[in-house]
């Protein structure tokens, strides 16, 4: 089942825009807002929001666990156990069309139009068991009003997606203009990190152990994002942590959109150390100095395919759309007469 968030008056770390957004989306209420919990929410952001969380769930060495986005066990330990344990095994599951099926089924029989934001089809088949299940609520219900959203981008870049759709939400927006807006808001939310090592994605099948190899020797450190279908993608490869850190700065430089009204977010598996170096650099900027920054560790749901030492930076900047390959500018093109997915 889903997780039904109820807004509270006790959050000192969550933006008081978000907390502003969260009291009026509660107070007009006319859309039903799901997210699921790879958006890697901070601590009461979920609650001041007001949104419900449809869990993801993974197995690890003692068994099976659902993504409680850390209500119950602590990130720390989760990821120093994974350091502990390098050959230890873990397996995440896209969330079944049943499961769906019944946060959907509830929101019809609620009668509120309803608009699912899920994470994106380019690590997770999970959108797909989404969008069957709301195909067949709405058989059962055939005026039930919902859309389904692939955020197009992973972790806490759809938390920063969540917050500024609440946003809109409480300045009136239906479920259909609000699916309208995100599904053109997603590409101007940007995610650039970095792993500690190549060892989670070498068990992971995503690159050969002998290049994980390689790179561990030569102190290699890759800089990541994730292009416009939502998958990864390697942006470029750097010589220790602190270079690798540096070229996320510089791509925050070049792409941020300096809005400071708009919160950025910074999330790590079990980095704090780059993190608060990371806000320090960001602070420095122009502009910069008292912007909203949110602090989150990654889910054991995107972390058991990373590992710990990741951080990343995220934040609203130029359309994403803009970089593609001339292939892909093509391709977008000739889609432009259909609706978004």
């Amino acid at each position: 089942m889903g997780q039904q968030a109820h807004a509270i008056t006790d959050a000192p770390d969550v933006p008081a825009g978000v907390k502003s957004a969260g009291r009026a989306y509660h107070q007009r209420r006319n859309v039903k807002i799901i997210v699921d919990s790879t958006a890697d929410f901070a601590p009461g952001v979920v609650e001041q929001l007001g949104v419900e969380v449809i869990p993801f769930t993974y197995v690890g060495p003692d068994g099976e666990h659902v993504d409680d986005m850390w209500a119950e066990s602590d990130p720390h330990e989760f990821y120093e156990n994974m350091r502990k344990h390098p050959d230890a095994h873990y397996t995440t599951a896209a969330v079944t069309p049943g499961r769906y099926y019944e946060v959907f089924k509830r929101a019809a029989q609620e009668g509120m139009p309803t608009l699912y934001m899920g994470l994106t089809e380019g690590l997770s088949s999970s959108i797909n068991s989404a969008r069957q299940a709301a195909e067949m609520v709405q058989k059962e219900y055939p005026d039930f009003e919902i859309y389904v959203l692939d955020n197009k981008c992973d972790s806490a870049a759809g938390e920063l997606l969540a917050i500024e759709v609440v946003r809109q939400a409480s300045n009136g927006l239906s479920a259909k203009e609000l699916y309208e807006w995100a599904s053109d808001a997603r590409y101007f939310v940007h995610g650039y990190f970095t792993l500690d090592s190549f060892d989670a994605l070498a068990a992971g099948g995503r690159i050969p152990p002998a290049a994980a190899n390689v790179g561990g020797k030569l102190d290699i450190k890759p800089e990541l994002s994730y292009d416009t279908n939502g998958a990864l993608t390697l942006r470029g490869m750097c010589r220790g942590r602190k270079k690798a850190l540096r070229a996320i700065l510089q791509d925050f430089r070049d792409n941020y959109a300096h809005d400071t009204t708009l919160p950025l977010a910074i999330v790590s598996t079990d980095a704090q150390k780059d993190a608060d170096w990371l806000e320090r650099e960001v602070r420095k900027e122009k502009g910069c100095e008292d912007v909203a920054i949110i602090h989150s560790s990654v889910s054991p749901i995107l972390g058991s395919h990373v590992g710990p030492g990741m951080v990343a930076l995220v934040f609203w900047g130029t359309d994403r759309r803009e970089k593609m390959s001339l292939t892909d500018r093509i391709a977008r093109k000739v889609k432009r007469g259909g609706s978004a997915q």
